[in-house]
């Protein structure tokens, strides 16, 4: 049976869908024709997004910030209205640019941790409603959930909040058939790091101390999305992928660093 056989008629929610990794999720589902609702705060994207796959896919759009009280509801109310069932959920939507502990203040804590931890809480709450069992959760860590980071602060503590929701989650709902996984990207070029890619230390920190020699990109983490939704993956929970180059498990530094260093000795 092929992936796409294994997925056919399936259903999921993407949040952040109409740009970077969920764009490029959306679009990795809908080759194994599973039909998207598309979240996200911005309806232009998302249309773009559900005119992009038209004649591949349905694409139920809803424009919501997903820290909104009544997002997670309609989100489900969505996927059960158009398509009649839920299978997938990727907890996606996130924002970048973090601050040290000491430079937090606590409207900036409110929001890291609305984004990225109470959010997906709330939208596998409500998922969970509806999901069919023998369903699949994927939701988004980050390597510097696994090490600690510079300048991390509330985004830190929120994706380490993920890691753990995902383990209990994987525990608790393993019974019904319904998988829950991370991934956990590195520093991947899409529009949330656009603002800092080019800067020195920025490209020193992350190209420089990455074993393989490219940078990742949103297809990089919708690929293992796709993989961990589909059956090909069927008895793997509770785990947190790396899709980072080899970033967060070696101590790699490039050559070229390397002989610098030397020169100066």
């Amino acid at each position: 049976m092929t992936q796409a056989n294994m997925h056919q008629g399936r259903v999921a929610i993407i949040t952040g869908a109409g740009t970077g990794i969920g764009r490029a999720t959306a679009i990795a589902l809908a080759r194994d024709n599973v039909a998207i609702v598309a979240v996200g705060r911005r309806a232009e994207p998302l249309e773009q997004l559900r005119d992009d796959l038209a004649g591949t896919v349905p694409v139920a759009v809803l424009a919501a910030d997903v820290t909104e009280d009544d997002a997670p509801l309609r989100a489900a109310q969505a996927a059960i209205s158009a398509f009649g069932r839920l299978d997938y959920l990727v907890n996606n939507a996130g924002m970048g640019k973090p601050h040290p502990v000491d430079e937090t203040t606590d409207e900036i804590l409110d929001l890291f941790l609305n984004v990225h931890l109470r959010a997906p809480f709330r939208f596998c709450r409500e998922a969970l409603k509806v999901m069919q069992d023998g369903g699949a959760i994927v939701n988004m860590a980050s390597s510097f959930a696994m090490i600690g980071g510079m300048r991390g602060g509330a985004y830190s503590a929120a994706k380490g909040g993920i890691v753990a929701l995902t383990k209990h989650m994987a525990a608790q709902y393993g019974q019904r058939g319904i998988r829950t996984n991370a991934i956990a990207p590195g520093v991947l070029e899409t529009e949330m790091t656009a603002y800092a890619w080019n800067a020195h230390v920025f490209r020193r920190m992350n190209m420089d101390m990455t074993p393989l020699n490219r940078t990742g990109t949103g297809e990089d983490a919708a690929a293992a999305i796709r993989f961990l939704l589909s059956d090909d993956a069927r008895f793997i929970t509770g785990q947190v992928l790396a899709i980072d180059g080899g970033w967060t498990t070696t101590k790699y530094l490039a050559p070229h660093v390397v002989a610098a260093g030397s020169e100066d000795d």
